[in-house]
């Protein structure tokens, strides 16, 4: 009988587990569902890795944008191979996707910029594989547009730079330089070529290097050469910096380093390029690692004893690697790995509760990882420590 009482007991307590949520009762959040809540993934000690999308095909750009003014943190924008743009909108540790676009092949170029006065505030800039240039728009009410404002007939849309007051810059494969502007017929873009390159600009930064004239834009290509640019009078004013018989990938810079231009090798190489005070420009290689790196960044992500210098590299091999400078030694650590190769790397402030940036890596893998480190972390002296360490190392 005491043996037929527990049974009934337990059957009624699992009965009890079983049962089926009230109307109206929410749903609890999936464990791993970025949408719903912080989903951690695992990474080296003193970091934390949180998943921002899981994706259904791979991530080839992201970069963190404020394309909302009313929100203050800025959005994550990450341009898939199904041609959509996916505007990311965070909410106290959660991530809602708004994916915008359907250009059915992948979306390479990316800018954010307040190119057009028709237009309250900045703009999204966007195209790839197809030719297509598209413009979105953000709203008050939260909501987000995007319309067709350019095409580059048989050409690829690469890299895209805004100019401030000039328009948009459009670097295509084949290798071409166009400019657009906001002052067509009908209210249409107008474009206009700057002629051909000798090679697919790969990647583009802005950048005001002291002694070099004034703000510019760096590139490198897969030709091999590492240049600025000036946009003047009567077109593009090139100037090299670097070349060599291997192509080059990724370009980083820093505007708390102004003087310095980091960028990749298809071979595995980081290059360092530092711009002395009588002109001369001092190349050394700092890294040399796995072949194809795809993803580049620097700033400071290390409040470490004697680290002077801190760059970020993410590439084929699907590792997030930390390259530390002390002295005049450079080290190299791996911070995360990812489920597949990695194609983009991007810095962005997505954490206060540090005294550091934050990293973004996408690629093959479909998904969008933070890497940051953790609360307290280089903070000001006095600042509160986490209030959990425990749960803190145990979502590493």
């Amino acid at each position: 009988m005491r043996t037929l009482l527990l049974f009934v007991s337990v059957l009624s307590a699992s009965a009890a587990c079983a049962l089926p949520r009230a109307a109206g009762d929410p749903a609890p959040p999936a464990a791993d569902d970025p949408a719903q809540g912080e989903v951690p993934l695992p990474a080296a000690d003193g970091w934390n890795a949180r998943l921002l999308i899981d994706n259904d095909v791979g991530i080839w750009t992201v970069k963190p944008f404020q394309v909302f003014p009313q929100y203050a943190s800025p959005e994550v924008v990450g341009l898939d191979d199904k041609g959509r743009c996916i505007v990311l909108v965070s909410y106290s540790g959660k991530w809602t996707p708004l994916p915008r676009v359907s250009d059915g092949k992948w979306l390479g170029g990316l800018a954010h910029a307040d190119l057009d006065p028709r237009a309250a505030g900045a703009e999204l800039y966007t195209g790839g594989q197809l030719g297509n240039l598209y413009q979105l728009r953000a709203y008050p009410t939260g909501a987000l547009d995007s319309r067709l404002i350019g095409h580059f007939p048989g050409r690829e849309i690469h890299t895209l730079i805004p100019l401030a007051g000039r328009g948009l810059l459009v670097f295509t494969r084949p290798g071409g330089l166009w400019l657009m502007t906001p002052d067509g017929a009908d209210g249409e873009w107008r474009q206009t070529s700057y002629g051909e390159l000798d090679g697919r600009i790969r990647d583009a930064v802005p950048v005001d290097i002291p002694g070099t004239g004034g703000p510019a834009v760096a590139a490198v290509t897969r030709a091999g050469w590492l240049r600025l640019m000036r946009l003047g009078e009567h077109g593009p004013e090139w100037q090299t910096i670097w070349q060599t018989e291997m192509g080059l990938g990724r370009l980083a810079w820093d505007p708390e380093r102004p003087s310095v231009l980091y960028h990749t090798l298809d071979d595995g190489r980081v290059m360092r390029h530092e711009r002395g005070a009588a002109g001369a420009w001092k190349h050394e290689t700092i890294y040399q690692g796995p072949q194809g790196p795809r993803g580049l960044v620097a700033g400071r992500f290390s409040d470490e004893p004697g680290v002077d210098e801190t760059v970020a590299v993410f590439g084929y091999s699907g590792k997030v690697q930390l390259l530390s400078r002390r002295g005049a030694a450079w080290s190299a650590e791996t911070i995360f790995q990812d489920r597949d190769k990695g194609h983009w790397l991007a810095v962005a402030e997505l954490d206060g509760r540090n005294g550091t940036r934050e990293l973004l890596a996408s690629g093959y893998g479909a998904r969008i990882v933070m890497l940051a480190r953790p609360p307290g972390y280089g903070a000001a002296e006095g600042a509160l420590p986490p209030a959990d360490e425990a749960a803190q190392e145990g979502a590493r």
